[in-house]
């Protein structure tokens, strides 16, 4: 009866909510259906409830030899990186706009670094090929300064640092727009107290500042470590491809279920790789939500 009674009182919010709910609905749960394919042989054509179960062969095929080792830290190791700097450039990045005086270069300043998230990662992938290919600019740079160029797609250590700069230029703009929000919406008081008080700007920025935008970090750190076991596919094989070569530091596990899946033709086998990536982020999530929940109670999902 409380259940009704909520929904009664609150009906206009809840119509507004429908769309949401029915695209959340088809596109997230009920494909979660999917996951039967990974226990499966399965055949197009018999469909999910036709093909034949199998249990735990297709799990096996991924098991059976180290790759899932490889590609399981490669994605975890990736994705901290990813996290750690994106997120941190963009405090920074929302510290700096926020201290600018001029209305006008703040505006522009914040269009600018926004606008790289709009890019695509096959343009990016392009960009990045002029720059490191054998004749490209970054080689042209080197012989200018009379340094032998570099085959940069045969360097495997250096690209977890290749991809980690893309990402932060690609989205360290999209996520400070969220931390200036959320400056903005400090107090003036605090800032004038602490001037009263002979707080320099700096500390002002470290003590009001980011303990003020906490709970934002922790809900985007959550947020990030709930797919800390999703590599993204996009941009790893929009940049990286099938070069073989960089595989001991690039291929992720969704890189190597597409592959599988393409290469082998084997649904089953490329389910059960989905199967485990999806398993491994639910567990993340709950242990991060928990830690989170101790650092900051409303910062937590649940």
């Amino acid at each position: 009866m409380a259940f009704i009674r909520e929904i009664a009182k609150n009906r206009q919010l809840y119509v507004l909510a429908i769309p949401g709910i029915v695209f959340l609905a088809i596109f997230s749960y009920i494909p979660m259906f999917g996951h039967l394919i990974a226990f499966e042989r399965f055949q197009p054509v018999k469909g999910i409830w036709g093909s034949k179960w199998v249990g735990l062969d297709n799990f096996k095929f991924f098991f059976g030899g180290h790759d899932w080792l490889r590609v399981t830290f490669n994605t975890v190791y990736l994705n901290l990186l990813f996290l750690i700097f994106g997120i941190g450039f963009a405090i920074i990045l929302a510290i700096l706009i926020n201290e600018i005086g001029s209305t006008m270069i703040k505006k522009i300043s914040q269009s600018l670094i926004f606008l790289p998230y709009f890019i695509s990662w096959l343009v990016v992938s392009l960009m990045i090929l002029a720059f490191m290919s054998t004749d490209g600019l970054m080689n042209n740079w080197l012989k200018q300064m009379n340094i032998d160029s570099i085959n940069w797609y045969q360097r495997v250590y250096l690209w977890p640092l290749i991809l980690t700069l893309v990402y932060v230029w690609e989205f360290a703009g999209y996520y400070s727009i969220i931390f200036l929000a959320a400056i903005v919406g400090i107090s003036s008081e605090y800032y004038e107290s602490a001037k009263i008080d002979g707080a320099t700007r700096v500390q002002q920025i470290i003590h009001i500042t980011i303990p003020s935008i906490r709970s934002v970090i922790v809900v985007l750190m959550l947020l990030g470590v709930g797919r800390i076991f999703f590599g993204d596919f996009g941009m790893i094989y929009g940049i990286i491809g099938d070069n073989s070569i960089l595989y001991p530091t690039t291929d992720v596990i969704d890189t190597y279920s597409f592959r599988a899946l393409r290469q082998l033709g084997n649904f089953g086998m490329s389910s059960a790789v989905v199967f485990y990536q999806s398993i491994m982020g639910m567990f993340t999530i709950l242990i991060f939500n928990r830690i989170a929940k101790k650092i900051d109670p409303d910062s937590s999902l649940f």
